[in-house]
C-alpha cells in the first residue's frame, strides 16, 4: 500500500475549470479532493443512495442543501444525506479546496435537481 496525494492520485477535470483527485475510489467508499476557482459551481443535484460529507481545506464554500445556504470556512464540514438536493459553490475571491467523502460512491448515482433562486 502506498500513501496517496493529489500528486499521484487519478486526476480529472470538471465544469471547465475545476479539478478533482480520486484519493480513494471503491464501490462502497469514495474520497475525493477537489479544487474550484472563484465563481465556479457544480450543477445542483441529489443522490439516491450516496451519503456525502464535504470538508473545506482552503478558502470558503457555499453549500446549498435542500434550499438552505451554508457558508463553510476552512476546517468546517457538512453532511449531505441521500435524497437531498445540494450544490457546492465558490463565491469567494480565492480557490476553494475541499474533500468530499461519499458512501457508497456517488458516481453513477447523480440525479439532476432544478436550480434554486435566491433573492439578492
Amino acid at each position: 500500500m502506498t500513501a496517496v496525494s493529489t500528486g499521484n492520485a487519478q486526476h480529472y477535470r470538471w465544469g471547465g475549470a475545476c479539478d478533482g483527485w480520486h484519493l480513494l475510489a471503491a464501490d462502497d467508499l469514495s474520497v475525493i479532493e477537489e479544487r474550484m476557482p472563484p465563481g465556479a459551481a457544480e450543477q445542483r443535484h441529489r443522490h439516491a443512495q450516496a451519503r456525502q460529507f464535504f470538508y473545506v481545506l482552503e478558502g470558503g464554500a457555499t453549500l446549498e442543501l435542500d434550499g438552505v445556504r451554508h457558508s463553510l470556512r476552512r476546517g468546517e464540514g457538512l453532511h449531505v444525506p441521500p435524497g437531498l438536493a445540494h450544490q457546492m459553490r465558490n463565491d469567494g475571491a480565492a480557490d476553494l479546496r475541499f474533500i468530499v467523502v461519499s458512501a457508497p460512491k456517488s458516481h453513477g448515482d447523480r440525479i439532476a435537481a432544478p436550480p434554486m433562486e435566491f433573492a439578492g
